[in-house]
């Protein structure tokens, strides 16, 4: 097995979860910009990994919120979830536990401060958590147990964070989740104004798709109006 940029004990260490199959360990941890770096090695990068992690954590997470929400309606579940299994939520998760810090990435997303990328470290950590119920099943466990028990503190603390009265929720991510149903949809946000001193500005953003506009938001940064373009968007599909 090839080497670690730090001991792999030390992250078993921090995520409560010792593994029998090293190599699958190794093999959440390998960027792809690092697996075709070093083709001659042989060496699996992680996005396999990654697309079944995300279901994983999809699975963990929904039957969390079902059996504590008992009297949360099916949209706001919907949204909740969205916000707890977001690319930022997750590089949050990676962050408390170093995952960054463990990866192998090739010499220029290394360089480009790959370590710290959320796109980076997010794909990793869904990568982890496929790779521990992987791991659990082939010993006999059914794996959902072992991710529910390391991933779950990560999302009460991250529950403890939100405020269902206040614009929290990652509707971007919630409408993406209801658009990529359909195979073919393009969604996409434009800038269609922009107001006030450059100190204080008002910024007008659309949700569109395939064109059509579906949602219009303002907000005091590019990003805020998209989540209010987003949130309009939703109210079309039924979810808010």
């Amino acid at each position: 097995m090839a080497d670690y940029p730090l001991p792999y004990s030390e992250l078993e260490a921090r995520i409560g979860y010792v593994f029998a199959d090293k190599e699958l360990l190794l093999r959440a941890l390998t960027h792809s910009s690092y697996s075709n770096e070093n083709r001659e090695r042989g060496l699996l990068c992680n996005e396999r990994l990654e697309f079944f992690g995300d279901s994983v954590l999809s699975l963990v997470v929904s039957e969390y919120l079902f059996s504590h929400n008992r009297a949360m309606r099916e949209g706001e579940l919907t949204r909740l979830r969205a916000s707890l299994v977001c690319e930022g939520a997750l590089a949050s998760y990676a962050e408390a536990i170093g995952l960054g810090d463990f990866l192998y990435l090739g010499r220029g997303e290394a360089r480009g401060d790959g370590r710290h990328r959320k796109s980076i470290i997010s794909d990793a950590y869904e990568a982890l958590l496929a790779a521990v119920y992987i791991d659990d099943e082939s010993r006999g466990g059914d794996g959902k147990g072992a991710v529910a028990e390391f991933i779950l503190p990560y999302v009460e603390r991250e529950l403890c964070k939100i405020n269902s009265s206040t614009d929290y929720f990652d509707y971007k991510t919630l409408l993406q989740q209801v658009i990529q149903q359909a195979e073919g949809e393009l969604l996409e946000y434009v800038v269609v104004g922009e107001s006030g001193p450059d100190h204080s500005k008002t910024f007008a953003v659309e949700a569109r798709l395939n064109s059509n506009v579906i949602g219009h938001g303002e907000g005091r940064s590019k990003r805020a109006a998209e989540q209010a373009a987003a949130k309009e968007a939703l109210a079309l599909f039924g979810v808010g």
